[in-house]
């Protein structure tokens, strides 16, 4: 489902930034049509298949803003107690943070 969705910018052990595709994305046209906006699922889904984690429980979520076509956006990634809190940033604007855990 995630063909073609984003690529990788650049990539550390505790930072990935990734550039969307543009709007013709079928992601975007189904999500919606005439407002396109990345669904928070997919923004967790993503990370964890640049990281290759298997999700065990998702422990938090909270979307504060929009992700839209062709957006670069930084997955800051930090490890505590066996649980990765992702913090999502937009121009040095969190957009979304959830926390997860992985078997």
């Amino acid at each position: 489902m995630t063909n073609n969705l984003y690529n990788i910018v650049s990539k550390t052990s505790n930072e990935i930034r990734i550039k969307l595709c543009d709007k013709n994305h079928s992601i975007f046209k189904a999500h919606f049509p005439n407002n396109p906006i990345l669904p928070g699922f997919l923004q967790i889904d993503i990370i964890a298949k640049i990281l290759e984690d298997r999700i065990t429980t998702i422990n938090k979520s909270k979307f504060i803003s929009h992700i839209l076509p062709d957006d670069e956006i930084i997955y800051n990634i930090t490890i505590k107690n066996n649980k990765k809190i992702i913090k999502i940033m937009k121009k040095d604007k969190k957009i979304s943070e959830f926390t997860y855990e992985t078997n």
